[in-house]
């Protein structure tokens, strides 16, 4: 298993970007996910429940801004809901609310901006 650190380096930043989590592979559950290397299981992955997986999206969207999404100006604010929109976030029971609340508007805003999408 000496081998497999190269492997495990490689995966671990996409398992940080979708707010995974790395584990031994004895540890894994139903739902996690075994990876293999060179005929051996490495690593276990455990994928984020999808409520928190918008929470991971929302932090990793500040970050790349530089700043509280609530500080935006209302064009990037409109381009942080079209791109939510587009990684499924308003399927997420509660995602307009944790979207608002992350963004600094009402409900009703969020879904002004989507239908403002839809329309143009």
């Amino acid at each position: 298993m000496t081998g497999s650190e190269p492997f495990i380096a490689a995966v671990k930043p996409l398992v940080d970007a979708m707010g995974g989590e790395l584990l031994p592979p004895d540890e894994a559950g139903l739902d996690d996910v075994v990876l293999a290397w060179e005929g051996q299981d490495v690593v276990a992955v455990r994928l984020p429940q999808l409520a928190d997986s918008l929470d991971h999206i929302l932090a990793a969207m500040e970050r790349r801004k530089g700043m509280p999404l609530a500080e935006l100006d209302r064009k990037a604010k409109q381009e942080v809901v079209r791109v939510l929109e587009a990684r499924g976030a308003f399927s997420v029971r509660h995602g307009v609310e944790t979207v608002a609340g992350a963004l600094g508007v009402s409900r009703f805003t969020v879904y002004n901006y989507l239908n403002r999408e839809k329309e143009g």
